[in-house]
């Protein structure tokens, strides 16, 4: 019984073109309470496997967290086989804006503590407990009303190429950093202002509206569906997008553009751009911005080490990387002494 990946990221690119099918990326989540997150995953990985959906899921016992790709053929199949979970019927999938046959090369599904780390550990939190859900049209109505704090409930490397106007956007590595400062910041607010947040798909702000009603705050409204619900639901109500930029996702494309504002920078030029990469040398990854020009002076890469690094034989490359974990570096986004005009702005 097969409970786990077989196929290279390349063996698996070549059998999507060989297939000629396309493919629907797609997300969702659900707060529930799952007995045998295990047994949950294991279950998916065999059912999952037989419709040709690749991804990343994760799976703790308050609930599931999915980027998924599936064949367009096969949705139908694929939304039975979740109706057959209690938790999961007729769950709300977020479908992507833009579709990339190769978004995910894997089938990745791991058990987790938390589907979401917020470094809480109060048995009197609960995640249930969340705010009000709004659609586009609702939340661009309360975003005008001078009584509301709009907030970006994501990372700095995502904000800082997309964002609500007016929103207050954290320079923070994780959501469990966000919380904390958050908090601290609004205090005087708690009953006298409207909590307005959002994120990608949701989630976040599911446990993040939940944890500021539990910290005291009144008022408290989140974007349901995330920013991907919203760029659905304003393009077919033809309503005004009050979301610059892209929207960071995360699989292989690394963004989806919602309006054609470019509001970032070449982490390396300066010159305007909204592109995110990883270094080309294996042993960093680094997430960072970079321009075509850049791209091409640079050979993709973070800096001047990493690549001559890249241009070296392929088994010396891999001798430099011998025992050396890119972890920190990968985490980093966008973080780093390297990048020089990131770090003069």
């Amino acid at each position: 019984m097969q409970l786990y990946n077989t196929l290279s990221s390349e063996e698996r690119a070549q059998l999507i073109d060989d297939a000629g099918l396309q493919r629907l990326t797609l997300s969702f989540y659900t707060y529930a309470h799952i007995e045998s997150p295990q047994q949950l995953r294991d279950e998916l990985f065999i059912g999952w496997t037989r419709l040709d959906v690749l991804g990343r899921i994760y799976v703790a016992h308050e609930g599931i967290n999915a980027q998924l790709s599936v064949p367009a053929p096969n949705i139908q199949l694929f939304k039975e086989f979740l109706d057959s979970y209690s938790f999961l019927k007729d769950i709300r999938l977020n479908i992507a804006v833009e579709h990339d046959n190769k978004s995910f090369l894997k089938l990745k599904i791991k058990v987790k503590d938390k589907i979401v780390a917020d470094g809480l550990d109060d048995e009197t939190f609960d995640p249930a407990n969340t705010g009000i859900h709004l659609k586009a049209k609702d939340f661009n109505r309360m975003m005008e009303d001078p009584a509301t704090i709009v907030i970006d409930m994501r990372n700095h490397y995502e904000s800082e190429i997309g964002h609500f106007t007016g929103a207050i956007t954290p320079d923070v590595d994780t959501f469990r950093e966000s919380l904390p400062i958050i908090n601290e910041q609004l205090q005087e607010y708690k009953e006298s202002k409207n909590l307005l947040m959002y994120c990608t798909g949701g989630i976040r702000c599911e446990k993040a509206s939940a944890y500021f009603k539990h910290m005291g705050f009144k008022n408290v409204y989140q974007l349901e569906g995330g920013i991907i619900e919203y760029t659905r639901q304003i393009k077919s109500e033809g309503l005004e997008p009050k979301f610059i930029g892209k929207n960071f996702v995360f699989d292989n494309r690394l963004g989806e553009r919602i309006t054609d504002n470019v509001i970032a920078h070449c982490h390396q030029c300066g010159k305007p751009c909204d592109t995110h990469t990883n270094c080309n040398n294996d042993g960093c990854h680094l997430l960072f911005i970079q321009c075509d020009e850049c791209v091409q002076k640079m050979n993709g890469c973070c800096c001047e080490t990493c690549k001559d690094i890249v241009s070296l034989p392929d088994e010396q490359r891999k001798s430099l990387r011998k025992g050396i974990k890119n972890d920190a570096m990968i985490y980093k986004k966008g973080r780093s002494v390297n990048l020089l005009f990131k770090n003069n702005i």
